[in-house]
This record gives structure tokens, C-alpha cells and sequence, in this order.
């Protein structure tokens, strides 16, 4: 089976308390004067409510107001982005002990910037990729990102287990947020989301054991569920124009999550004879105080148990695919004196986006696998 062998949170240097980001945002989305003005009291009101106490920005908070239309926006994304994302690759090998000539594929991951080539083809130099590696770069996916990467990473190795795979995040959520946008939808994401990226490296079974990477401190993914919930492409998503990517966000969402998840969690374990009691662990993305009461109450778990999302969600924000990523990293180093998984426990990793979908992932704690058919 596959294996996480290293996960590599990395955040810009610039980083602002929330209070901060807010005073500047109201003069830019809600300026005194104007008829967006009168706005500014819930434009505070829902930033103080969010759960978000920092958050790292890719620019100067100053600089935002100078941004203008979508070129220079996705310009900022393009560079910044570049340099953080090479930044979480290296840090993912070099956790494991790899280097870049040993990637077979890349999967990359972005919902705030486009570009062709796309970023991570522009990393194969920098980064010293082979030529021949194989990219599968992906857009508009969305939150729900960091979850189907790791997925269809896992879809990838079942079928090449010698391989090396890299999953980069790159999400620059404030290169997003629209100044001359208003609306509630707006005002939410505008004190939600920030920036972040984050890679993963996995391994198929045979070169995670050629290795001696298949321990159990590097969990191994068991199973993955996909869900895409009829009726809902309206709730969440982008309206992309002239001024980039103006965001459409239903208040809703928490009720979809409330209805849905746990029905996606019991047939994500039930192949494999299991159910909610077996699992020990669960790596929420953390899309907001709403989301996470929510995926809380459907799943009837105890306080605390999402509690690395709620952490990540106060200390850096909704950071779309990237932030589950961080959750899971947080977990796997002990972070805020959380013990990190042992042999036997199970986890679920879950994400949602766009769609609006589900992603899951069952993770595992263990051996290596003494089971013919993982080695076959």
C-alpha cells in the first residue's frame, strides 16, 4: 500500500495578527465614505468570529491596495507562489532522505493563480526534477485538493509501487480577496482565508520496503471515498472575471456537511470491516468554525478531536488545499503536545470544495505488510 513518507508545511515570512489584516481590509473593501462603508461593522464582526487569530500573507499588507486587476494579482501569485512552493519540496525530500532526481510524478495543486506552463513545470529546473518526470497539474478543486491529491496519488502508486510521488499545494488566498466586493460572501472570505503550501511524499509499497521507509511512524493509505453531492455547484466556488476570482460562498455549506459526512465516513470504512469507533484520528480541513462544529456533530465526536484543525485554522487561516496538509503534518510531528499516532491506529482525512465534494482518505499505522495481496 501506499505510503506518507514525509509531510511539509511551509508558510511566507510576512505574518499579521488578525485585528491587523482587518483595519486594513475595511479600508480597502469597506472605505469611509463610500456605500460599502456602512458594511464595515459586520466586516469586523465576521472577522472576529472566524476562529482565525494570524495569518501569513505572500505580499505587504500595504501592497494589497495597489494590486488592482487580475495580471498583477496573478502575477504576485506566480512568483511568490514559485518560491514557496520549491520551498515545501525540498523540505518534503529532505525529510525522507530523497532527492529530486529520485520523483517519478508530481501532482500540483492550485485554486488561486493559473499559468501556462504551469507552476510546478516551471519548478522541474529550480528543483532539479528529472525531465522525464510526469506532472499532473490541477485546478479548481478547490479546499477539497490537498485530500484528492493524496488520493489519486494512492490511485497512482497501486498501479507502479517502485515509483516516487509529490503532491504540491500552493494556495495565495490573499491575492484573491476582491476591494471592491462587499458582499457577505466577500467579508467572510476576506477574513478566513491565507496563504500557505504545503508537499507530501509518497511512496508505492515496494519502494517504501526497498527503502526502508514502510515503518510505522509513515502511514499507509488503506482507502479513499469520493463524493460529489447532486445540486450544490452553486455553493461554493469562483466567479472568475476581469478583476480575477470573486468569490461565491453559501451559507449553507455547514448544513451539506451536517447532512452528508457521516454517510461518506461509514462507507469509506465499511469495506474494510470497520467503523467510526475503530478510528483513533481525524485530520479535518479546517474551511471554518461552521464547518468544523458541523463535521463535529455529524460524526459525534468528543471535543478535541479536531482540535489540530482548530489550531491550524487559528494560527495561519483557511489556507484552501493546503490546509489539511498542515493539519496532517501537525499531527505526525506532535505539535501543540499532541502525541503523534502510534502502531495500530487508524485515520481519517477528510476535505471539502468545490462542487461541492467530499474527499476522504483512511490512514493506517503499521508494519510493513505481510499481506499477499499488498505485496503481490
Amino acid at each position: 500500500m501506499t505510503r506518507v513518507v514525509a509531510v511539509a508545511p511551509v508558510l511566507p515570512e510576512r505574518s499579521y495578527p488578525q485585528a491587523e489584516i482587518t483595519e486594513a481590509l475595511v479600508d480597502l473593501v469597506c472605505p469611509p465614505g463610500t456605500a460599502a462603508g456602512a458594511r464595515a461593522p459586520l466586516l469586523r464582526r465576521l472577522h472576529r468570529s472566524g476562529g482565525v487569530e494570524r495569518r501569513h500573507l505572500a505580499l505587504p499588507l500595504e501592497a494589497y491596495g495597489d494590486l488592482g486587476g487580475f495580471t498583477l494579482a496573478n502575477g504576485a501569485w506566480l512568483r511568490e507562489g514559485a518560491a514557496l512552493g520549491e520551498r515545501a519540496v525540498r523540505a518534503a525530500l529532505a525529510r525522507c532522505g530523497l532527492e529530486p532526481h529520485d520523483v517519478d510524478v508530481v501532482l500540483f495543486t492550485t485554486v488561486t493563480g493559473v499559468a501556462a506552463p504551469s507552476l510546478d513545470a516551471r519548478l522541474v529546473g529550480p528543483l532539479g526534477l528529472r525531465e522525464d518526470v510526469k506532472r499532473l497539474p490541477l485546478f479548481g478543486l478547490g479546499c477539497v485538493a490537498g485530500a484528492s491529491g493524496l488520493a489519486r496519488l494512492h490511485d497512482h502508486l497501486t498501479g507502479h509501487p517502485d515509483d516516487v510521488a509529490v503532491l504540491l499545494s500552493v494556495e495565495l488566498c490573499s491575492l484573491t480577496v476582491q476591494g471592491d466586493d462587499a458582499s457577505t460572501a466577500n467579508l467572510v472570505a476576506s477574513g478566513l482565508f491565507g496563504d500557505g503550501a504545503a508537499a507530501a511524499v509518497l511512496l508505492g509499497d515496494r519502494r517504501a520496503a526497498a527503502l526502508g521507509l514502510d515503518g510505522p511512524q509513515h502511514p499507509r493509505v488503506v482507502g479513499t471515498r469520493s463524493h460529489l453531492y447532486p445540486g450544490t455547484t452553486d455553493l461554493l466556488g469562483w466567479d472568475v472575471g476581469g478583476t480575477g476570482f470573486r468569490i461565491v460562498l453559501s451559507a449553507s455549506l455547514a448544513d451539506v456537511v451536517e447532512a452528508h459526512l457521516a454517510d461518506d465516513v461509514k462507507a469509506l470504512l465499511a469495506p474494510h470491516g470497520l467503523d467510526a469507533d475503530d478510528v483513533t484520528r481525524w485530520f479535518a480541513h479546517p474551511g471554518g468554525p461552521k464547518v468544523l462544529d458541523a463535521a463535529q456533530r455529524a460524526l459525534a465526536l468528543d471535543d478535541g478531536a479536531l482540535a489540530a484543525s482548530w489550531a491550524s485554522l487559528a494560527r495561519a487561516g483557511n489556507m484552501s488545499s493546503a490546509s489539511v496538509l498542515h493539519v496532517l503534518a501537525d499531527v505526525l510531528a506532535g505539535r501543540d503536545g499532541a502525541e503523534p499516532p502510534r502502531a495500530g491506529e487508524r485515520g481519517v482525512l477528510f476535505a471539502l470544495g468545490p462542487g461541492f465534494s467530499a474527499e476522504l482518505v483512511l490512514l493506517e499505522w503499521a508494519g510493513p505488510s505481510t499481506d499477499q495481496e499488498d505485496v503481490a
